[in-house]
């Protein structure tokens, strides 16, 4: 991976980038950029749109609430994520952004927010999960965004459920307690991997079953202790990550 630049800004746009290119900025960037940063006409940064890589621009002033960039040269080329959704039973709305950010960092391709029979949260508001997923983006110094898909029920999403990708789903009562092994015995020879957490009060009976029915499949535990449904999600993508995902190198 190339050498990443935190010393900069980074920014999320829509536009194509392309050497040469004039980008208009928002009012909401525009004023981001100059009024609460305070960066001067001039100014570098580095700007990326999940599609073309990162490139340095040169902010652009047009009065006070105006303002523009020129993009001046590539820094790193696109990169892509490892094949990984991050499906999920709704939060409340501080823990719903923090679950939203930690699985951007840790390399989910898509949010898929499903609904379960205990679930908390009935409705998910998209607009918000995707801008938790710019914000991680533009701090962490990733290329990709990760798609947020529409919510929809557990049973639906179990129903037609591809054969190529492999389930896994946190169950504190697992058969395999140590969650490595589980992992390296039931992810040999998959490239799509789907990690899932339930709410905060776990899966019905009816919804264990319908999991214990998918191929493929992996139960994982998460040790001893019990996690809010929040440090579930990092600790069960870091797991996958370590084992099946980008982190092998």
């Amino acid at each position: 991976m190339s050498r990443l630049d935190f010393t900069s800004h980074r920014l999320c746009v829509e536009a194509p980038l392309d050497d040469g290119a004039r980008i208009e900025l928002t009012r909401e960037q525009a004023n981001y950029l100059v009024n609460v940063l305070r960066l001067a006409d001039g100014a570098r940064l580095l700007v990326f749109n999940g599609r073309d890589g990162e490139w340095r621009a040169a902010l652009g002033l047009q009065g006070k609430k105006s303002a523009f960039l020129r993009v001046e040269a590539p820094t790193r080329p696109q990169e892509a994520l490892p094949d990984l959704d991050y499906i999920f039973a709704p939060l409340k709305h501080a823990r719903l952004d923090y679950m939203a950010q930690k699985a951007v960092e840790m390399g989910a391709r898509r949010l898929r927010p499903t609904l379960t029979r205990r679930s908390q949260a009935s409705r998910v508001n998209l607009d918000r999960m995707r801008a938790n997923v710019v914000e991680a983006a533009e701090q962490c110094g990733l290329l990709a965004l990760a798609e947020v898909l529409e919510e929809e029920r557990l049973e639906v999403l179990l129903r037609q459920w591809p054969e190529d990708r492999l389930l896994i789903f946190c169950d504190e009562a697992a058969e395999i307690a140590d969650p490595l092994e589980a992992l390296r015995a039931g992810g040999a020879g998959y490239g799509k991997f789907a990690v899932l957490i339930g709410p905060e009060g776990g899966f019905d009976e009816a919804e264990r079953e319908m999991l214990a029915r998918i191929m493929p499949v992996v139960r994982l535990s998460l040790g001893p202790r019990v996690l809010r449904a929040d440090t579930a999600a990092v600790a069960a993508l870091a797991l996958v990550q370590a084992v099946l995902g980008d982190w092998r190198g």
